[in-house]
């Protein structure tokens, strides 16, 4: 059963003019009853127009209660996880520009104004706001590592763009939002959304925003071994789909760089002898290279088939107007 509550006096007005958008601040929350009504005021403090919906995952404590009389939107995700979440408020909310955000009051609300700003400005699909710590130890050591290791991978593999690659802090454009085939289930979302972000080459940026303590009484959902596992098995699972040519070119070379390894003292032996000795070693050296070979020549087969799925995900993405095209971009203001 949905729990709503849409006060007029919470919701956009649509007299505005055209290029005054219409914003929603998304929310997702498990168990956030010491922060949530801040968060909320925070938020609409900074965005005094736009629509706040806090979106409970199935909290054991008083989340909902707290976000009602706050004068939020209160929806409810059943499914588990970050990802399912999401997936749900991407689906449910027409709006032109998102802001997400977790709602744990560690991410600084009076930050959004520009977030949205830039992305308006810009014509921009996705702002990420770089966390930057208050003081020394905000961040717990196994978060900071984690982050830090994943998002150079993400560089590497996806392009150098973004340094804080699992910030929950983000702005999208509504082309981003419904162009986005969630996947992921759970705290892996944030690399989806900049992998997408990355394979698409968007308009996209990076802004510094305040990160500080989490509210008393509150603790972390994100495990650091867990959902670390998780976040690099999407990365993998997602370079299959988006690199395969390059993931499986990496296994040819290496079983072809064994395969050569134990066939060049058989080759040797058979010069000077005419024999070979070790047979079964012979087999598995030609075994070896022909998996080399079945493994470059699926990459290329899959890349083929990547090529064409990508083409269509653009023509998706293109199909919805940009921001500039609904909202008028900075050569249409006075």
């Amino acid at each position: 059963m949905l729990l709503e509550r849409e006060k007029a006096e919470h919701r956009p007005d649509r007299s505005w003019p055209a290029n005054d958008p219409e914003i929603a601040v998304l929310l997702p929350c498990y168990n956030e009853a010491g922060g949530i009504a801040k968060v909320i005021e925070d938020f609409r403090r900074a965005l005094p127009r736009a629509t706040i919906y806090v979106y409970d995952n199935n909290s054991s404590d008083d989340t909902v209660q707290i976000a009602l009389d706050a004068g939020a939107i209160v929806r409810r995700e059943p499914r588990q996880g970050k990802g399912h979440v999401v997936r749900r408020m991407f689906a449910d909310i027409e709006a032109d520009i998102y802001l997400m955000c977790d709602a744990d009051d560690t991410y600084d609300a009076s930050a959004a104004g520009h977030l949205v700003e830039a992305l308006q400005a810009q014509g921009l699909d996705m702002v990420v706001g770089a966390r930057q710590q208050e003081k020394e130890g905000t961040y717990r050591p196994g978060h900071e590592f984690g982050n830090w290791m994943l998002s150079v991978l993400v560089r590497k593999i996806f392009g150098d763009q973004f340094r804080d690659m699992l910030s929950g802090y983000r702005v999208f454009s509504r082309r981003f939002v419904k162009s986005f085939p969630v996947m992921a289930g759970g705290f892996e979302i944030e690399t989806e959304l900049t992998i997408h972000a990355l394979e698409l080459e968007m308009p996209a940026c990076e802004m510094p925003i305040r990160f500080s303590d989490r509210a008393p009484g509150s603790e972390s959902k994100l495990r650091t071994f867990h959902d670390g596992f998780r976040i690099l098995g999407t990365i993998i699972n997602l370079l299959k789909q988006e690199r395969p040519l390059q993931l499986f070119a990496t296994f040819a070379l290496v079983f072809s760089l064994v395969s050569i390894a134990l066939a060049v003292p058989i080759v040797g032996t058979y010069l000077q002898t005419g024999l070979v000795p070790r047979f079964p070693t012979a087999i598995l050296s030609s075994a070896l290279m022909l998996l080399a070979f079945l493994f470059f020549f699926s990459g290329l087969i899959l890349q083929t088939v990547t090529r064409g799925r990508q083409e269509a995900k653009r023509m998706r993405y293109l199909a919805v107007p940009g921001v500039h095209t609904t909202l008028g971009g900075p050569e249409g203001q006075d």
